[in-house]
């Protein structure tokens, strides 16, 4: 089992949810992220001191059976790229076990 983790635009967010419905995957948590990568956040001003604000992103994870995985990235990958600087990043992640809290199960 792979944990595919994919940092996006949040206004991104409704087109790689209904990418990934029409893959038959629903499962998924999303975080509200905050962070600066190569763009290095945005450069704001305030009462004459400039100061650099954190940018507002989106964070989905997945997790997912090694043999769907491939078909999960291309699937992000489609429906993010534009070529454009910060387009997102995907993570992807080995999963050990998963404890299921109400049955009392790990898989």
């Amino acid at each position: 089992m792979k944990k595919i983790e994919a940092v996006i635009h949040p206004f991104k967010l409704d087109e790689v949810k209904e990418a990934l419905e029409r893959k038959d995957i629903h499962r998924m948590t999303v975080f509200e992220v905050r962070g600066a990568g190569s763009q290095q956040g945005k450069l704001k001003q305030y009462r004459g001191a400039r100061y650099i604000e954190d940018v507002a992103e989106v964070k989905i994870e997945i997790i997912a059976d090694d043999d769907e995985v491939s078909q999960l990235i291309d699937t992000i990958l489609n429906t993010l790229r534009t070529g454009e600087l910060c387009d997102g990043e995907i993570t992807i992640l080995p999963i050990e076990k998963i404890a299921h809290l109400r049955v009392g199960k790990c898989s």
